[in-house]
């Protein structure tokens, strides 16, 4: 019997998911990944100074460096040639967090996740995921489409958060956050035209767990995501004029947050 279209589709993101590596780069995100156990590494290329600098963290990783001259670095590695790899590069399998309610449910009050809307800029996310970790987020949760995906752009910016601040890739970003309204969740999506203030709407929310949407610069919220959102809030400007970039505007909402 012949399989259906959607099942034979399914099978082959699948096999494609397996296949898939991620070149992580520069000192720090090496170093951080090497030292994560539930990172999966798979080949290490360093120059010899790069080598000594990392020290304890190879023999953590259990990989055996490749060393390589400093000038041919680039031939050896599958990343761009402008990247600042300060000699140091690591093939990995993606993060695997698990699943997506174990991550996000449960706990008690007060939890706090972050869903973003098309945010395609590594280096924003990074910074996302920075400031996810340090307020005590649960995870931060991205479109496996139109997002920025695990790259080595990404975990540099991130200075090491990726290897400790779940980011989850989920098929339909409105379908997640119904399941975070079912799990308790109070969905403050962020925009700078709303009539309520952040501080407003996490006063509402209370000791209820909170999940922050932000939406690409630019464009903002999509409109099925703003009509999924329990309530739209924005951040207070000084003026009429000005406003935050994404990765700023979580970082501040994540404090106010986390602060309640």
């Amino acid at each position: 019997m012949k399989k259906p279209a959607w099942v034979i589709e399914k099978e082959r993101t699948r096999r494609a998911a397996a296949a898939e590596t991620v070149w992580l780069f520069g000192l720090h995100a090496v170093r951080d990944a090497l030292l994560n156990p539930r990172r999966e590494k798979l080949r290490l290329v360093l120059t010899k100074n790069a080598a000594d600098r990392l020290g304890g963290a190879i023999a953590a990783g259990g990989l055996a460096p490749e060393i390589v001259d400093p000038r041919k670095f680039d031939a050896h590695v599958a990343i761009g040639a402008d990247s600042v790899h300060q000699g140091a590069a690591l093939e990995a399998k993606p993060l695997a967090w698990g699943a997506f309610d174990e991550v996000c449910a449960g706990g008690g009050t007060r939890a706090l996740v972050v869903l973003l809307d098309r945010v395609t800029d590594p280096h924003n996310v990074g910074a996302i995921l920075r400031s996810a970790e340090v307020f005590g987020a649960r995870a931060v949760i991205a479109p496996a489409r139109h997002a920025a995906p695990e790259t080595g752009a990404l975990a540099k910016t991130a200075s090491g958060a990726l290897e400790r601040q779940p980011y989850l890739r989920v098929g339909n970003l409105s379908e997640a956050m119904e399941r975070l309204a079912a799990m308790g969740y109070v969905l403050l999506g962020l925009d700078g035209t709303a009539g309520v203030t952040l501080a407003e709407g996490l006063a509402v929310a209370g000791d209820r767990p909170v999940a922050l949407v932000l939406g690409a610069e630019g464009p903002g919220l999509r409109d099925k995501t703003r009509a999924t959102c329990d309530r739209l809030v924005r951040i207070p400007c000084a003026g009429d004029f000005g406003s935050l970039n994404v990765s700023n505007a979580a970082a501040v909402a994540l404090y106010a947050a986390a602060a309640r």
